[in-house]
């Protein structure tokens, strides 16, 4: 995909409540200004790659791209689970993601067992992913370590 990697920052916000309650799986949100500065040929979908809370360790994630059509969503959203367990919510603190790879495209689910089911499988396939060589090299970039000033969206 011409658009990968592709880096991002952003503040996190409030989303719609689900990721933690409904599903078990906690996600970080960018606001709607980030999301609208994405690329507009960027495919929805499931992504993969490293994330970094306040400059903070970087560690893997998986990223979902799109309306999320279980939710029948309105507004485009793009949420980022990142693959770590955090002791407390970090809203307001900015979130740096480098996306590296796509899993597969946004796609409905029957029910809600079957969409948990999903995310833990692109889970374990983004962990595979990050693993390979090519991908760990951006574990390190210098995005991660940039002051506050320099936070921009895109690279």
């Amino acid at each position: 995909m011409k658009h990968l990697p592709y880096f991002c920052r952003g503040e996190v916000v409030r989303g719609f409540g689900r990721g933690s309650k409904e599903l078990g799986i906690p996600t970080a949100n960018f606001p709607e200004e980030i999301v609208d500065n994405f690329p507009s040929d960027i495919p929805t979908g499931i992504y993969y790659g490293w994330a970094s809370v306040a400059n903070g360790d970087v560690h893997k994630m998986v990223l979902s791209i799109g309306w999320n059509p279980y939710y029948k969503n309105i507004k485009k959203s793009v949420e980022t689970h990142i693959i770590h367990s955090f002791k407390e919510d970090f809203y307001g603190e900015y979130l740096s993601i480098i996306i590296l790879g796509y899993i597969r495209p946004e796609k409905n689910f029957d029910s809600l067992s079957a969409l948990i089911a999903a995310i833990h499988s692109d889970i374990e396939e983004a962990k595979k992913k990050l693993d390979l060589p090519e991908h760990q090299k951006y574990k390190d970039d210098n995005f991660f370590h940039m002051p506050e000033s320099k936070m921009i969206n895109g690279h």
